[in-house]
């Protein structure tokens, strides 16, 4: 039997490229080595799996390559490519600052740097967690840092940029690296689809890169997981059922139920969300998303900001059609006032539900307004 592989690790990007959502960073990377100005620190900020270890790896690979193509990449032939692709380059290092935080460790890597390359021509030192260093390993770091040997780089990574030293940032040009876009993971996830022969509904590529929250590496974490549950044909269904989310449809349903002022059918979905097992407290926050989303779908102008696949799209557009955009932005200050205080609330589920009783009475008082006032009523 082959040994399984992560899609995380087997899909990894191997050249700037192929790098996802950054491109802004790695056309300066590209530059940088084009113009022969490579500077001697870099500091590479974000949240976690946006590929910032994988950015610094490219890079390092890069400048040792012998033999570069006119597209700055590797050629994967030479003798420093290879020792880069075994696994067995000796002039790349890795340090864990989480583990190795101390001036000993520091210090012995500071004895290190002075040690040329025996391969290509730079000694890369990629420090990850940068920011657990402690105060005394950082100001042994300083001196290392600031007048570094010719042939060392080095590329300090952290999810914690305001946990270092101004004295440290000084002396690094940093890049600060985005969240990936749910659309940039989907089409990610789209292509892995295509490459392993699985059939895919891009809704449900969708609710994986929700699910995501700007990470691509927990993107394929969950991806794979999902293809371990579905088999060979992801789908939306199979999807939401395996990560345990709430369908959208809970959602238009409700929403429906709010605009008839019907208080039985929400309290009854809403009953129907709990059976299943959903915490209320995510429920309401949900629900605000979902009248947000109601909210930027009245415009063209403002779709773009809908991050949702095409067919709940279509969803949105049709129901938003339905509401004002008055009504959506009292009802998302109800969803947010009980939000706020569903903790102090002594009955929880009793909480969400006078909420869903006064998203009813809404349209039930205004209609009442507008029969009083003997006019038509309109949404």
């Amino acid at each position: 039997m082959e040994n399984f592989v992560v899609s995380a690790r087997k899909y990894r990007p191997s050249t700037f490229d192929t790098v996802v959502g950054q491109s802004s960073i790695t056309r300066t990377l590209k530059n940088a080595i084009t113009n022969d100005q490579i500077a001697q620190a870099y500091l590479f900020c974000g949240p976690r799996g946006v590929g910032k270890t994988t950015v610094a790896r490219i890079f390092a690979k890069t400048i040792n390559c012998s033999n570069l193509n006119e597209n700055l990449e590797p050629c994967n032939a030479c003798d420093s490519c290879v020792a880069f692709n075994q696994h067995r380059s000796t002039n790349i290092h890795e340090l864990d600052a989480a583990s190795n935080n101390s001036v000993e460790n520091i210090r012995s890597l500071t004895e290190q740097v002075r040690i040329p390359p025996q391969v290509g021509k730079y000694s890369i030192y990629i420090i990850d967690e940068v920011h657990m260093l402690s105060p005394a390993a950082f100001n042994a770091f300083l001196k290392t840092l600031e007048e570094p040997p010719a042939h060392a780089i080095f590329i300090l990574a952290t999810t914690e940029k305001h946990k270092i030293l101004p004295t440290i940032l000084s002396r690094c040009q940093i890049f600060d690296f985005n969240r990936i876009k749910v659309e940039e993971m989907v089409q990610y996830l789209e292509q892995i689809s295509r490459e392993e022969n699985l059939d895919y509904e891009k809704d449900a590529l969708n609710v994986i890169a929700q699910k995501a929250d700007g990470a691509l590496r927990d993107a394929l974490s969950i991806y794979d997981q999902v293809v371990s549950f579905s088999g060979e044909k992801i789908t939306y269904q199979n999807v939401i059922e395996n990560l345990n989310v709430l369908d959208y449809d809970y959602y238009f349903r409700l929403t429906d139920a709010f605009l008839e002022g019907d208080h039985g059918q929400a309290l009854l979905i809403f009953n129907e969300i709990l059976e299943k097992g959903f915490d209320a407290h995510q429920f309401i926050n949900s629900l605000s998303q979902h009248f947000r989303d109601l909210l930027v779908s009245k415009d063209e102008q403002t779709l773009d900001l809908l991050e949702v696949g095409a067919g709940i799209r279509e969803r949105y557009k049709e129901q938003s059609g339905k509401v004002s955009a008055k009504y959506l932005i009292r009802a998302l200050n109800i969803a947010n006032q009980y939000d706020v205080t569903y903790r102090s609330s002594m009955n929880q589920r009793l909480h969400i539900e006078l909420a869903m009783v006064d998203l009813c009475n809404m349209e039930a008082e205004k209609k009442k307004q507008v029969n009083q006032a003997g006019k038509v009523p309109q949404r």
